[in-house]
């Protein structure tokens, strides 16, 4: 899990194009992170990207921090992911 972990914070980071000391695991995007709507969407788009995954948008919209994004993107992954 902590490879996961490691790749969403920098994700998120590059993204949001903050310091990534400030991306912890309890760290929300819109509250802590200052993301805005459309880096949400961007968001999504990148952990798609980075994991070769696909996510459902509307649900992917309602992770709000680092921890559960970590554990919504686990759960998507292919078994040895």
């Amino acid at each position: 899990m902590s490879d996961i972990a490691a790749r969403v914070k920098n994700v998120v980071a590059r993204t949001l194009k903050v310091d990534p000391a400030r991306v912890t695991n309890e760290a929300r995007f819109v509250e802590d992170l200052g993301a805005e709507s459309i880096q949400s969407v961007e968001l999504v788009a990148a952990f798609e990207e980075e994991f070769d995954i696909e996510m459902d948008e509307q649900s992917a919209l309602g992770v709000k921090n680092i921890r559960t994004a970590v554990d919504f993107i686990a759960r998507h992954l292919p078994p040895g992911g």
